[in-house]
């Protein structure tokens, strides 16, 4: 070899290649071939200083902000035990609410859908004022 001062071995334990253009680490600031520069393919301990993914708290769906140096997990846990507003029992109420007041009808709909004469909450089925024997308005329910 004539030049053997030139290229440096990739830091990696499992491959060692002797790289003639290195790349440096920016988190952990050692060398690696171009195999192995990604902070996932050389397991990168450093990587979460230069990571800037925002993590979202798994209970609330909330983004947690994380200063640099930090590691996201303590974050998101001091998070959990502290600011968290997470409602268990939110996860429990009942989305369908809206029962509908034509009588003999049991369904429940998940938006109030309103008559415009009587006001009265109804389903889709009986929505329209002829479904329902509207007696809001005196004026015709049709204009037909």
């Amino acid at each position: 070899m004539e030049l053997p001062w030139l290229g440096q071995h990739c830091s990696e334990r499992t491959c060692k290649q002797l790289d003639f253009l290195p790349l440096k680490c920016n988190a952990c600031g050692e060398v690696f071939c171009k195999d192995h520069i990604r902070y996932d393919d050389h397991k990168c301990s450093s990587a979460y200083k230069k990571n800037v993914q925002v993590p979202v708290c798994p209970l609330c769906n909330t983004p947690i902000p994380v200063q640099r140096g930090e590691i996201p997990d303590i974050v998101v846990g001091a998070h959990i035990d502290k600011d968290c507003k997470y409602n268990p029992a939110q996860q429990k109420q009942k989305i369908f609410t809206n029962k509908c007041l034509k009588p003999g009808c049991k369904r429940k709909e998940m938006m109030k859908v309103v008559c415009e004469q009587c006001g009265g909450s109804f389903c889709i089925k009986h929505r329209h004022p002829l479904d329902h024997d509207c007696k809001g308005s005196s004026q015709p329910l049709s204009k037909a």
